[in-house]
């Protein structure tokens, strides 16, 4: 670990440019702090009023896997709040992302096209590939993807406070990002000030319940948007029930798969989970639903094809040409157990497959690297408390699907902080990333700047609402 004010060099991103760079050197292992070094890319953006600067506020993002190496862009995303005027704002890309030292995966071929609802009989398939995966990720991290994990990287934090001289870091950290954060604090208590946790892990969750709530918290979406339909049946024509117009979903879906295959149906089940998340985009669906559903009785294939082109998501997968990527997920989701019994994630396939699979719900329950790991984390998971520094702040969007909102209120409960939900929302990493909400932002920076917290449970609506379509009479 670096002394106490250790100077680092810091570069100008470029000329009249405030946002700055410096990179840190830090143990692999911080058990052996003579050992083997890593570096980290770090960023700054000093405070714009320096008379009201009171310290330094550090931005994790979410993965696991830094949000692809976008921590040093925090600083930035982060410029236009009341949080830049009165603190340095410190980015980072952690251990094995973006600019700092990578972990690394030797990608691997998929022998099983990507299905929403694949049959059983490729189930052993699915899973020798991620055996394979497991093997990349072996190749190309060797004996440094042991190191990759959550405590190492709060014990990063640490360093970085450390080199830049402060007695105290305040802390705001989104999804994968708000866990960081409870391992830091309770690491390193004496050290954190002011903490908002946006997004939550959930504090006793593996991280294979954490994937799996995921397909659960899309299908919650998707129900809503059902309902919130069903009471505009003169609009939509989808059913006066939710269960109506789920059914009208899986009736195009059906249709789908018959005509057109089952790689369509599953881009048709990607988009329905992806628009029933976000509100504002509930009037699309309902729409778009109607318009397949007729499309695919008349037989217009070409009409089908421009409707779903129209609402397409990315695609799944390695580019063909790529030999190499970022493996920090495969690392750190390697710190809780995973079965190594084939037969559990077939069975939850099952149920995803007839329960869950919009948002492509299955992939959460398909076999993971763990099943097939082939490292031991060299140290178990923090057990989380608050004991030694203050009282904080969660957010945490009702309908979040990575996420899922059961994550918020039970780390709310548990570290004792106060909690703002975000009420009939489907946002994920809320406070400024997804968009303006002048309620929340006004709770979350009072807080941050003034060190007023809200009330233990208060609730905001969501940024994003649902278009206004009149219910039926």
């Amino acid at each position: 670990m670096p002394k106490t004010g250790e100077r680092l060099t810091w570069t100008a991103a470029g000329s009249g440019e405030r946002l700055e760079y410096a990179t840190l050197e830090v143990p692999l292992d911080h058990t052996d702090p003579d050992g083997e070094r890593i570096s980290l890319a770090l960023s700054r953006l000093r405070a714009g009023d320096p008379a009201r600067r009171r310290g330094v506020l550090i931005g994790v993002t979410g993965g696991p896997g830094g949000d692809g190496g976008l921590g040093t862009g925090m600083p930035s995303r982060l410029a236009g709040t009341p949080l830049a005027e009165v603190y340095d704002l410190i980015g980072f890309d952690p251990r094995g992302t973006g600019a700092s030292t990578p972990l690394r995966i030797e990608v691997t071929p998929t022998t099983v096209p990507f299905d929403s609802r694949p049959p059983d009989s490729v189930f052993e398939a699915m899973a020798a590939d991620m055996r394979e995966r497991e093997l990349g990720c072996l190749r190309a991290g060797g004996d440094t993807r042991p190191h990759i994990n959550t405590r190492n990287t709060a014990r990063d934090l640490e360093s970085i406070r450390v080199a830049l001289g402060e007695e105290k870091l305040n802390f705001l950290g989104y999804a994968y990002g708000s866990y960081v954060g409870a391992v830091y604090g309770t690491m390193f208590p004496e050290h954190l000030d002011r903490s908002v946790l946006d997004s939550c892990v959930h504090p006793r969750w593996t991280w294979r319940q954490q994937f799996l709530a995921q397909a659960r918290a899309v299908r919650e979406n998707v129900d809503r948007w059902a309902e919130w339909t069903a009471r505009r049946d003169n609009h939509f024509a989808l059913g006066t029930t939710a269960a109506l117009a789920v059914a009208a979903v899986e009736g195009v879906a059906a249709a789908l798969e018959g005509r057109l295959g089952a790689a369509v149906r599953t881009s048709f089940d990607g988009i329905v989970g992806g628009l029933a998340t976000d509100r504002s985009a509930w009037e699309r669906l309902g729409l778009l639903v109607g318009a397949l559903r007729a499309a695919t009785a008349e037989g217009d294939d070409e009409r089908t094809a421009a409707l779903l082109a129209e609402h397409a998501t990315g695609g799944w997968g390695a580019r063909a040409s790529e030999q190499w990527r970022q493996s920090v997920l495969e690392a750190v989701t390697l710190e809780t157990e995973w079965p190594t019994d084939l037969e559990t994630y077939y069975a939850d396939m099952r149920v995803c497959r007839e329960r869950y699979p919009y948002g492509h719900g299955v992939l959460r329950a398909a076999p993971w690297v763990g099943a097939f790991r082939t490292f031991q984390s060299p140290e178990p998971p923090t057990v989380l408390a608050r004991d030694g520094y203050p009282t904080g702040l969660i957010v945490q969007a009702d309908g979040d699907p990575m996420d899922h909102r059961e994550g918020g209120e039970a780390l709310a409960e548990l570290l004792g902080h106060h909690l703002i939900t975000v009420e009939d929302s489907g946002d994920h990493e809320v406070y400024v990333l997804s968009g303006s909400n002048p309620r929340l932002e006004a709770y979350v920076e009072r807080y941050l700047v003034d060190g007023v917290l809200p009330p233990a449970r208060v609730s905001v609506p969501g940024a994003r609402q649902a278009p206004p379509v009149p219910e039926d009479a």
